[in-house]
């Protein structure tokens, strides 16, 4: 017997369609296994697909997947999926200004601002955890990179505020766009050092709109790289607040330009740079299609 299941395809991080990060989100996933979901996600094609269903704890359940896994906590698809469960009246904020998403590792909170006619869905992600450090001399040939291009000062490190990242602090603009991968290199490195894919970035001068500029690559073949990364971005502002490079908690994020899909979020990083609480990141959605999947 066959089973239609709810399908809205979601840009994330941007308010204009085809622009940002896709994402595909499935609303009444609840009752498929965890390998027809893999299966659903890998025909979707895209970086991660959101797959949503009823909660007894909270507002609502999401898992995400990538075409090679599952993933404890993901950016977009959390921006999508609150946006898309809007649209469908999964949930109805009405005068609530948070929303309590359950996660296969817990609950997290997200809240919904609307500001006449744009909704900035602003995710809380988990307390940082600031794990292995990497020498330069292993990371950065694999990606076409060289000492020099390390932005000075600082650490290679796996940062975690719900999914592993590695964190690649690099010196300009110039350096961002030479990257490239060896793919088996980087296969391995990346299984022996236990982190899900590494994330790129740059400061950009306090004259622009942004401070950050970010390139966050995948996992070859199935994912080259990422349009815009939520989880990577919290990861990126906790390394940033720690070590003493942003002046300020708040600010402006950009990536996916240079892929002709262009993202932005507002991060705010909670709590001292001794002791930070949590990262928020937020950004805009909006719906590119409706439409149902047959299974």
């Amino acid at each position: 017997m066959s089973r239609k299941l709810i399908l809205k395809w979601v840009d994330a991080f941007t308010s204009v369609p085809m622009l940002g990060n896709p994402c595909p989100v499935i609303l009444n996933a609840e009752g498929l296994s965890p390998k027809l979901m893999q299966r659903i996600t890998k025909e979707m094609n895209q970086p991660e697909t959101a797959f949503l269903m009823p909660s007894k704890s909270c507002d609502l359940r999401a898992r995400y997947f990538t075409p090679e896994t599952e993933i404890p906590l993901a950016g977009h698809p959390t921006i999508a999926s609150i946006h898309a469960a809007m649209e469908a009246k999964l949930i109805s904020p009405g005068g609530r200004a948070l929303i309590r998403l359950e996660l296969n590792e817990g609950p997290i909170m997200v809240q919904i601002a609307k500001r006449g006619t744009k909704t900035l869905i602003k995710m809380f992600q988990r307390k940082p955890l600031f794990l292995q450090t990497h020498k330069p001399s292993e990371v950065l040939p694999l990606f076409g990179l060289n000492r020099s291009d390390l932005l000075p000062g600082t650490l290679i490190q796996t940062v975690s505020t719900g999914t592993r990242q590695l964190m690649v602090a690099l010196r300009s603009l110039a350096s961002l766009r030479k990257l490239r991968m060896d793919v088996d290199g980087y296969r391995l490195y990346r299984r022996r050092m236990n982190f899900f894919s590494p994330h790129f970035f740059c400061l950009l001068s306090r004259g622009a709109t942004a401070r950050t500029f970010a390139r966050h690559l995948g996992v070859p073949p199935d994912t080259m790289e990422d349009a815009f990364t939520g989880s990577a971005t919290g990861g990126m502002a906790a390394y940033l607040w720690k070590y003493g490079l942003l002046k300020k908690p708040i600010f402006i994020a950009e990536q996916g330009d240079w892929m002709g899909r262009p993202g932005r979020a507002v991060v705010e990083v909670v709590g001292p740079r001794d002791e930070i609480e949590s990262v928020a990141v937020g950004g805009e959605a909006v719906t590119l299609m409706d439409g149902t999947l047959t299974i």
